[in-house]
């Protein structure tokens, strides 16, 4: 139920970006992906948030060289 609740999160995430740049949507789907990751590993919450900034900054990385 759990692992659903966070794909259907993504999801609607995904579905604002409609006029966001590559890179920003790289990095907000590499943001959901890692805290998603870091909540179902079980870590705590400076973990969890870790986890998230740097999916969101390999996200963003990521959606600018493709855009590039």
């Amino acid at each position: 139920m759990r692992k659903i609740a966070l794909l259907v999160v993504a999801a609607g995430l995904l579905g604002g970006c409609e006029n966001m740049t590559t890179g920003q949507k790289g990095a907000v789907t590499g943001a959901a992906l890692g805290s998603g990751i870091g909540m179902v590993a079980g870590g705590s919450f400076g973990q969890v948030v870790g986890a998230g900034l740097i999916g969101g900054a390999a996200g963003y990385m990521t959606g600018s060289a493709i855009s590039k």
